[in-house]
């Protein structure tokens, strides 16, 4: 799937022993990323089509550029590389609606019934029962999160939820240790305000 076994054996001749295995964690790493990246890509975006093009372009960039790093740097230069995708996808998002007031668009924004990333079995999730019982209270947290100002909602989402330290977090984030803690505290104070009621 992904060109770094051949990369690192051209860098090196005796990689070629250690890249099928470099080759098998990548994968193993990016399967186990891939759908909370679509999901974050999908709360910035707020389009499914956009998203699933930003994580599928992340994890080619990084596979290209990282691919070859040892395995424990990989989760804040991944969550880095997708940041950048986000960013870029906003910045030409902004020129195009300014655009697009001028220019009227037709057709409709129907999501495409079958989504491959939504097919993906995700070892964190719970089961259908428990999902079922809490599908209020995560509808709430989706609407809570699409609300968040974009820098609080990276902050929240790589610190609590793939479990960055912050070291980690401010280096996917491309910003100051103490910006990130700035960033989570308002991110949790906004949260609870809006969750209360489910706590």
């Amino acid at each position: 799937m992904y060109a770094t076994s051949h990369q690192m054996s051209q860098l090196d001749p005796a990689a070629d022993a250690a890249a099928p295995a470099q080759a098998e964690r990548l994968d193993a790493f990016l399967r186990g990323v891939e759908r909370r990246a679509w999901r974050m890509a999908e709360l910035a975006t707020r389009q499914r089509e956009d998203a699933l093009e930003l994580v599928q372009e992340a994890m080619l960039g990084f596979a290209s550029r990282y691919g070859a790093q040892p395995p424990e740097q990989w989760p804040p230069l991944f969550w880095r590389v997708l940041d950048s995708r986000i960013h870029d996808w906003q910045r030409r998002h902004a020129v195009r609606s300014r655009w697009s007031v001028w220019f009227a668009r037709g057709g409709s924004d129907e999501e495409e019934a079958g989504d491959p990333l939504l097919a993906i079995a995700d070892g964190r999730e719970p089961g259908p029962l428990a999902r079922l019982a809490d599908r209020e209270a995560g509808l709430a947290l989706d609407a809570a999160l699409r609300a968040l100002p974009l820098r609080q909602r990276q902050a929240f989402l790589l610190r609590l939820w793939e479990g960055l330290d912050v070291a980690q977090t401010a280096t996917a984030m491309r910003c100051s240790q103490g910006s990130v803690k700035t960033h989570l505290s308002r991110a949790l104070a906004r949260l609870r305000g809006q969750l209360e009621a489910y706590r």
